[in-house]
């Protein structure tokens, strides 16, 4: 497993937790590792975060996550890096409409003090189905998207 992800995540989880009062979605292939135990050799930290931040508070968002560091890589993608590991925020509210996951029915985890959220297999089978039709993933991410779909199914 991941285990310096983890805590780099966790580290990352803390700064916004004290810096905006953030419960932070760890989100994609680490959090499906962090969940299932298996590894999937994620390669990259993927955290949802509310809309608010990468909008409207876009600018203080960013030049905290500067001071602490991370350097912004990809401004489109909201993407950072930080000691060669990437950062990519998205907002947390386009999962109802994208796989129809109400955010209130997300989970609680606490790991140190350090409180994120995390999807349930049922919700990451429904973000990877969903994802498997999107149109850049189709065409760059269709094999990885099936497994993963085929892995969450036999978790089941």
């Amino acid at each position: 497993m991941s285990t310096n992800k983890f805590n780099l995540f966790f580290e990352n989880a803390r700064l916004l937790s004290d810096k905006f009062n953030i419960v932070p979605l760890l989100y994609g292939s680490l959090g499906l590792e962090y969940l299932t135990g298996d590894a999937l050799d994620a390669d990259d930290i993927d955290i949802l975060v509310p809309r608010v931040f990468i909008t409207d508070r876009w600018q203080g968002f960013k030049a905290v996550l500067e001071e602490h560091g991370y350097v912004l890589a990809d401004e489109h993608e909201h993407a950072f890096v930080r000691d060669c590991v990437t950062y990519s925020y998205a907002d947390i509210e386009d999962l109802e409409f994208f796989a129809g996951i109400n955010t209130e029915d997300i989970e609680v985890h606490e790991v140190d003090g350090v409180r994120f959220l995390l999807l349930s297999l049922e919700q990451y089978l429904a973000v990877y189905k969903q994802s498997s039709k999107d149109g850049y993933r189709v065409n760059v991410r269709q094999k990885k998207d099936a497994d993963k779909i085929r892995f969450i199914e036999s978790k089941l």
